[in-house]
């Protein structure tokens, strides 16, 4: 299997700049290319439909390597690695030392409570640091570590270490990805200054009111995922006997939460960076974060009247409608059926 971006067709070593992503709000494999002053958005799909490229050919196969490995990147050019998910199911990027203390920690823990009758998880990455660094955790760790030995009937408690070593190795990505939600939970609390912003103007209130329902969603989706993750490594023995299992488990949700945090980074930053006023940049960010917001979290009979409302031509065809802003999309050579 490939491990790099690379494609033969003529097609794609005769346009400038070519670069792959998803379509943003449909998720859509696009490739950008410029040709002379334009740029167009092509997706994959038709790409391949309209130069009639066969599925299995070396660019049939990495077309669909793309479709697969965008969903964990924010782009690809050619020459680029393809993300590892997709070739070898390994992660494409690696933890920060401090979620791997964070996740080994938050594993003796659990153990500290199993051994104690009140086993629960602790996710705050302040408080489990402050538990570690008390004096007393070491020997108490050891304690539970011995004991866990004899019920697993394993030779040591080094034996509970490799495993208990071998689970955070995974748990940390998990970690990794929590901080990224945090981020989202700080934009959340900063979308929220926005009703002070515009209490008097009641157009831009109620965009935002909008924009604040749809982040809360977000947030709320992102926190069920994580609690289910949670709940998972939430019985430590239970985990530790069935490590391949649970490790199987925390590598299908690292793919899915990666999939979904890392379309959120731009916007993040942006927010992150903002100088909460009223003004154009903040209503064009109040505008950009609810385009991106909309397709993804309003519920699927709303989003379509909204797309009927932004564009007339569409009302006859309300049936047909896909979450889809075909406008955006330009066509080369004539109006070739690209989609």
């Amino acid at each position: 299997m490939p491990d790099k971006v690379a494609l033969e067709h003529v097609f794609f070593r005769k346009v400038d700049e070519l670069y792959f992503r998803l379509e943003h709000g449909t998720e859509v494999p696009l490739a950008l290319v410029r040709l002379g002053d334009e740029e167009l958005s092509l997706p994959l799909s038709g790409i391949q439909r309209e130069f009639q490229i066969d599925p299995a050919s070396p660019d049939g196969v990495m077309l669909a390597l793309l479709s697969k490995g965008l969903r964990f990147v924010k782009g690809l050019r050619v020459g680029d690695p393809i993300p590892k998910e997709v070739t070898t199911g390994d992660a494409s990027w690696e933890p920060k030392e401090k979620h791997r203390q964070i996740a080994y920690h938050r594993l003796a823990m659990q153990l500290l409570g199993w051994l104690s009758g009140d086993e629960h998880v602790i996710s705050n990455p302040d408080e489990l640091l402050q538990v570690a660094g008390d004096p007393n955790f070491r020997r108490r760790v050891n304690d539970a570590f011995a004991e866990a030995a004899r019920a697993l009937k394993l030779p040591n408690k080094e034996a509970v270490t490799e495993l208990i070593q071998d689970l955070s190795k995974e748990l940390a990505y998990i970690e990794a990805l929590r901080d990224d939600f945090h981020a989202i939970e700080r934009m959340q609390r900063k979308t929220e200054v926005l009703r002070s912003l515009y209490r008097d103007e009641h157009s831009q209130l109620e965009t935002a009111n909008s924009l604040i329902r749809l982040v809360s969603l977000a947030v709320t989706d992102f926190a069920e995922k994580f609690e289910n993750v949670d709940a998972q490594t939430g019985e430590i023995m239970a985990a530790l006997r069935n490590l391949d299992t649970v490790k199987a488990y925390l590598r299908k949700h690292r793919n899915d939460l990666r999939t979904r945090l890392v379309v959120w980074q731009d916007l993040v930053a942006k927010w992150q960076d903002h100088t909460m006023k009223p003004g154009r940049a903040t209503e064009d960010l109040m505008g950009e974060t609810y385009r991106f917001l909309a397709p993804r979290y309003m519920p699927v009979d709303e989003w379509v009247m909204m797309t009927r409302l932004q564009d007339p031509s569409m009302k006859k065809k309300a049936p047909e409608i896909k979450i889809r802003k075909d406008k955006e999309i330009k066509y080369m050579g004539g109006r070739m059926n690209w989609s």
